[in-house]
């Protein structure tokens, strides 16, 4: 009696603890399967699953398997490996073909699982074998092997998961002297758990494959609509590209700032993402903007100067007209081809052809827009004021005989701005588009990590004293993304080199001219400190290089 019941006890506390041993098991799964879902990272992933395949079933080794279908012929890719016993060894990812041969093939091709107490004890009768070519280079031994298939919710095949040398103590190192009492066989309870391991961790690999798919998805959008931007105006060229990577290297740099206003700033991984399609993108409202107004590199468009050549021309006929038929009439009246009166007439016709010829040159020196950047606005001296007036009133006798002013009203307006070469109504119609790309970009259901992206961009025009447009925000509204991302665009606009309507200058220069900005309290001067002391404008030399 006492015998039977001492033997009740030590089999309830051998249940107890295998009970026990199986419930930290499930607990342990459960904690894996929560830090497979937070993966980010392809290489990590696949690490991952690897080594808390291996930790919870005490394995010395093992090695993962992708399937690949890129070529239209299904293959093994051996993407990851690890070895307690030997971790200086380094692997190389190769491609095998899916043969029944060996043991992940075997696996790939029929789904079963092989839970195998030694690898080198194989009955005849079965299709695969160990590949010992690792043991022999390295003087290893391979003895218990576990082998599953890694399907998903659907049964597909998305890989295969090798585990080796199960330990009977999770610090020994394995080698072929000690092997036998150091490893051990794996337990049917450790292969349905590992196999159930293998199933998350092939959902978590297809999703991080569509993660993966849908971010490729998403460059190829903003790189297309970036195309299509400069398409429209190819004097930008390259701007985004040079802007992006201008605002992800300052932002970068904030990162590493010990001290003043910038320490807090920290952009995380994901945060400089955001400000690189922010950047990429900040120019996509362009598209709503008229082509002319892109496209205009002077005060007047080439169509509006060839109209007002014509109508200079049609007033220089009109003038020889008219000389002609004074001419004709005095003749009538006078009959003296030789007198004095006809010599004026001539005078007079070249004196107003050459005021005609003045007007003209005077014309297509004011159709030049003095740059904003480069320097001041050069006022008129007082004969060209005298002529300029003189032309805004100057009107000729058109072909059907009516009374026309040589410069319309509009043509005027343009032709008086002081700096650049847009009238103030324009320069509204052009500055529209950041409010264009802001409710554009607001329509795409962005993700957590990237939701800031419309207000970035919204911003990015916008002046630390509130003078910036389109809503006339003030430093402490203004995002800190879209103040780099302002710095890198005046950067850019200041030193490219494909904007026929305006030199490029230096980037001493232009850093120069960021710190005036600054000093008027129109950019952050933390920033442009930064900018310049860690010289994040080269980051184009080494990308042109």
């Amino acid at each position: 009696m006492v015998l039977n019941t001492q033997l009740a006890i030590a089999q309830n506390q051998e249940l107890v603890l295998t009970s026990t041993a199986q419930v930290e098991l499930l607990e342990q799964l459960l904690a894996i399967g929560s830090a497979l879902s937070n993966s980010q990272s392809w290489e990590k992933l696949l690490e991952l699953i690897l080594s808390k395949s291996r930790e919870i079933t005490c394995s010395d080794a093992g090695s993962l398997y992708l399937i690949d279908r890129s070529d239209g012929i299904a293959k093994l890719l051996f993407k990851a490996a690890q070895n307690d016993s030997m971790p200086h060894v380094t692997f190389r990812e190769f491609a095998m073909p899916i043969t029944r041969n060996s043991l992940a093939g075997y696996v790939a091709l029929t789904g079963e699982s092989l839970n195998l107490p030694d690898a080198y004890n194989l009955p005849p009768e079965v299709p695969y074998q160990l590949d010992t070519n690792f043991d022999r280079d390295f003087s290893y031994k391979t003895r218990s092997v576990l082998v599953l298939p890694m399907q998903n919710q659907q049964g597909e095949l998305i890989g295969v998961l090798q585990l080796i040398n199960r330990k009977v103590k999770p610090d020994t190192v394995v080698n072929p002297e000690n092997l036998n009492w150091t490893t051990q066989p794996y337990s049917d309870w450790e292969a349905r758990i590992v196999r159930s391991l293998a199933s998350m961790a092939a959902i978590s690999i297809e999703r991080n494959h569509l993660q993966e798919s849908i971010e490729n998805l998403f460059e190829g959008f903003v790189k297309a609509s970036v195309q299509l931007i400069e398409k429209r105006d190819p004097t930008t060229y390259g701007h985004s590209e040079r802007v992006a990577a201008l605002s992800v290297a300052l932002s970068t740099e904030v990162n590493s700032v010990t001290s003043g206003p910038l320490e807090l700033v920290d952009f995380s991984l994901r945060q400089l993402q955001e400000i690189r399609y922010a950047a990429l993108l900040h120019d996509f409202g362009e598209v709503c903007v008229p082509e002319a107004l892109l496209h205009r590199l002077k005060k007047l468009s080439p169509e509006q100067l060839e109209i007002v050549r014509t109508r200079f021309a049609v007033a220089g006929r009109t003038l020889e007209l008219d000389t002609a038929q004074a001419k004709l009439q005095y003749l009538q009246t006078a009959f003296d081809p030789t007198s004095e009166e006809l010599v004026k007439f001539d005078i007079s016709l070249i004196e107003a052809m050459e005021k005609l010829d003045r007007l003209w040159e005077l014309l297509l020196k004011i159709n030049e827009p003095e740059s904003s950047i480069t320097r001041e606005f050069q006022p008129l001296s007082d004969e060209e004021l005298a002529l300029w007036t003189e032309l805004s009133q100057y009107q000729y006798r058109d072909i059907d005989g009516q009374l026309k002013y040589l410069v319309t009203t509009q043509e005027m307006a343009q032709l008086m701005v002081p700096r650049g070469n847009l009238t103030p109504e324009e320069r509204l119609a052009i500055e529209a588009h950041v409010t264009y790309s802001y409710h554009f970009l607001k329509r795409i259901p962005w993700t957590n990590d990237l939701k800031n992206i419309p207000s970035i961009v919204l911003s990015h025009h916008e002046k630390l004293d509130g003078t910036g447009y389109p809503q006339g925000l003030k430093q402490e509204q203004i995002p800190i993304a879209s103040q780099i991302l302002a710095i890198a665009d005046i950067y850019d606009a200041l030193t490219a080199g494909d904007r026929p309507y305006k030199d490029s200058i230096s980037a001493e220069s232009a850093v120069n001219i960021l710190k005036t900005a600054a000093s008027k309290n129109k950019l952050n001067p933390h920033l442009v400190d930064l900018f310049d002391q860690r010289q994040v404008y080269t980051v184009l030399e080494q990308a042109s290089g």
